[in-house]
């Protein structure tokens, strides 16, 4: 099975000699589209690594919060069974395909980089599952039952998108393992969970811990 070729185009970009391969996620019977894991044990040039942090593929990993989410979907169905579900930041969308595995009515996966996009389209069709998309969290209607976000809060100036979650979903669920432990009076944690990004990139282990947070709006 050959790799999407746009996206191989993307990632070659970046990194030469680096190829997409499909994975089975742990712990899932979800499989991806991702960068190989033997492309991650060399050393990156200069310019590969200027290149990366200019234009990071987020894409072509499955990070560590979205890999928890993808879990506690497959595990706890009732959460999205039948509803309006939005992954914000979806990424390679993991968290959209797994709400769309666990029956789901309606999962539009949305992200402001059209290779993500890309990606989401290639992965739902890697796992037979229908998406809808969007690169525009604001031009939604609020029509959600529940918007489901993992890793967005890496950067803290993405904090009061907190709020803005519930002006498009009644519910919100987060995933974070960059800033575990938020205060927030609209959000309660239900729980703490220890995993790896997909392919493992050896991050420290603070980033192997995934808190995961409910809000609803009142």
């Amino acid at each position: 099975m050959s790799a999407p070729a746009a996206l191989q185009q993307a990632l070659s970009e970046l990194l030469g000699d680096a190829q997409l391969s499909a994975q089975t996620l742990p712990g899932t019977d979800i499989t991806l589209w991702l960068i190989d894991p033997a492309n991650m044990h060399r050393c990156f040039s200069p310019e590969e690594t200027r290149l990366i942090l200019e234009e990071p593929p987020y894409w072509c990993f499955c990070w560590a919060s979205g890999l928890v989410l993808a879990r506690w979907l497959a595990e706890n169905r009732e959460w999205v069974r039948g509803k309006r579900v939005l992954d914000f930041g979806a990424g390679s969308g993991v968290a959209a395909i797994a709400a769309a595995k666990a029956g789901a009515l309606e999962v539009v996966a949305c992200d402001l980089d059209p290779l993500a996009i890309d990606a989401c389209r290639a992965n739902a069709a890697l796992n037979q599952v229908t998406l809808s998309y969007s690169a525009d969290f604001f031009s939604e209607a609020d029509r959600f039952d529940l918007i489901i976000v993992a890793d967005v809060l890496y950067d803290r100036a993405n904090l009061p998108l907190l709020e803005q979650f519930l002006s498009r979903g009644r519910q919100a669920l987060v995933a974070d393992s960059r800033v575990r432990n938020f205060q927030h009076p609209l959000y309660q944690r239900l729980g703490t969970f220890e995993v790896s990004t997909w392919p493992d990139l050896a991050e420290p282990a603070e980033f192997r811990h995934v808190s995961l947070y409910h809000a609803e709006r009142i």
